[in-house]
């Protein structure tokens, strides 16, 4: 087996023990994290109606709230999407890191969403 395809299985296999715990409702949805090279995405699932409440990126930001690191990117994002959490009457979610470790940008979006008083 190649090693990219390897690595691509223990990815997906993580992805899906990670979510298989987790499920979003209307009222306490699931903060989903992707991160490609370039930009970060997050977007509060409702996964009983299979519907996307709020999504943000780090394409959508601003060009005053878009600092340079990526890491301080996704803490503008963060921020962002909890702002649009509250304004659409969500106070609380369920985290999803999805196969990624819980550092770098994907614990800033988390730590920022906190700080601005998502519960999750």
């Amino acid at each position: 087996m190649r090693q990219a395809k390897k690595i691509n299985q223990i990815r997906e296999r993580r992805r899906r023990r990670v979510r298989s715990v987790l499920k979003g409702t209307a009222s306490k949805p699931r903060l989903s994290v992707f991160r490609s090279n370039y930009h970060t995405y997050v977007q509060l699932i409702d996964d009983e109606a299979m519907k996307t409440l709020v999504s943000a990126s780090t394409k959508n930001l601003p060009k005053e709230k878009k600092p340079s690191p990526k890491s301080e990117q996704a803490r503008a994002l963060g921020e962002l999407v909890a702002e649009k959490a509250i304004k659409e009457n969500i106070k609380q979610a369920v985290f999803d890191r999805g196969a990624y470790l819980l550092h770098g940008r994907v614990k800033a979006v988390l730590e920022a969403a906190r700080k601005k008083g998502l519960k999750i």
